[in-house]
């Protein structure tokens, strides 16, 4: 992880633990999970307070975008940016990830 990863992570820590201590901001909104051939997909709305924190040009790390409060399964990734929107983010993982890991685990069980 770089240095201004690592300075973007702890400024999101303080302030998410500040949120914790105060309970001001909002709710994180979950999408239903939607679907294509390839890719299951769902969106994340962020509070405004937690949005402005974003870097603007870039994609989340999974340690980044846990950092910030999103919780979801393993296997997510963010994806892309909806500049119209950018409290929103977009996040896809293959489709059967979690039966493909969970058939990995058996197999590794097995040997």
């Amino acid at each position: 992880m770089g240095l201004l990863s690592r300075v973007i992570m702890q400024e999101i820590s303080v302030y998410v633990s500040r949120f914790t201590v105060t309970r001001e901001m909002g709710q994180i909104q979950y999408s239903e999970k939607y679907f294509d051939d390839t890719f299951e997909y769902r969106h994340v709305v962020l509070p405004p307070e937690v949005s402005k924190l974003l870097p603007k040009n870039r994609l989340l790390s999974e340690n980044e975008w846990r950092a910030i409060g999103v919780q979801q399964s393993r296997g997510w990734v963010h994806y892309a940016i909806h500049r119209p929107e950018p409290h929103i983010m977009l996040f896809r993982r293959p489709l059967n990830y979690q039966q493909q890991q969970e058939n990995q685990a058996q197999n590794l069980l097995v040997k």
